[in-house]
């Protein structure tokens, strides 16, 4: 009895669990209600492009393509204080930030977002401003 009661509320929390794209209006509105944003793309990125204001600027993966998961892990936890607590991720084109969002699905993290096509094609496309 006490597993099935275990493999219910397993089988409901991965039901709850989120990692949903999301549009540029939805990441604004997001963002005014004080959801944590993270960056994950790396220094050159940030040089070249710039950033959606009030990000946290959180590298991934390094010029050479490596994960950097402890430096990562480590601010994460500092902004993400729950693991049900919502948050954003995004990347350049939202191809890195899907993989890793799944990757955090699985660690146990139920309210991730990405942004849409990435910073280039879901953010500044949209007409919206960076900063340097």
């Amino acid at each position: 009895m006490k597993k099935m009661l275990l493999v219910t509320a397993l089988l409901t929390m991965s039901l709850l669990a989120e990692f949903k794209s999301i549009a540029a209006y939805e990441f604004k509105e997001l963002q005014k209600d004080g959801v944590p944003i993270i960056d994950i793309r790396t220094q050159g990125e940030w040089d070249d492009i710039g950033i959606i204001e009030g990000s946290h600027k959180v590298t991934f993966f390094n010029e050479q393509g490596q994960p950097l998961l402890a430096d990562f892990f480590f601010t994460l936890g500092t902004l993400v204080k729950d693991k049900s607590a919502p948050f954003i991720i995004y990347c350049a084109h939202a191809s890195r930030t899907s993989v890793l969002g799944e990757g955090l699905l699985s660690m146990g993290f139920t309210n991730v977002y990405e942004l849409q096509g990435g910073i280039e094609n879901g953010w500044i496309k949209a007409g919206e401003k960076v900063v340097k």
